[in-house]
């Protein structure tokens, strides 16, 4: 079984910052993809950020320049730090992992269970 759990949500001013955590913990062999997605009231699921190997990232276009994505491979945690937070980024946000498990060697895209992040003044 492979978990992802998340923290580091809450309330915070407009030009504020958070700092989210995702740890994946279980039977993992290697991660390939962690990522960051968020989904705002009536909305879809939308990406936010990945880090691919713990090396190459990439983000949505209205986060690049505030949000950074890194990821510790030894801890197997993924990070954002959000810097410049406006009202609009207030959602639900999801940790995404794509893990190779020990049981059968194959990969599997898990997902946290989310945390609220709420831009307001």
């Amino acid at each position: 079984q492979v978990q992802l759990v998340e923290s580091g949500g809450g309330l915070v001013q407009p030009g504020g910052s958070l700092r989210l955590s995702c740890a994946a913990s279980g039977s993992i062999s290697s991660i390939r993809v962690m990522g960051w997605y968020r989904q705002h009231p009536g909305k879809e699921r939308e990406l936010v950020a990945v880090i691919n190997s713990g090396v190459t990232t990439h983000y949505a276009d209205s986060v690049k320049g505030r949000f950074t994505i890194s990821a510790d491979n030894a801890k197997k945690t993924v990070y954002l730090q959000m810097n410049s937070l406006k009202p609009e980024d207030t959602a639900v946000y999801y940790c995404n992992a794509e893990v190779r498990r020990r049981v059968d060697d194959r990969f599997f895209a898990y997902w946290g269970q989310g945390t609220q992040v709420t831009v307001s003044s």
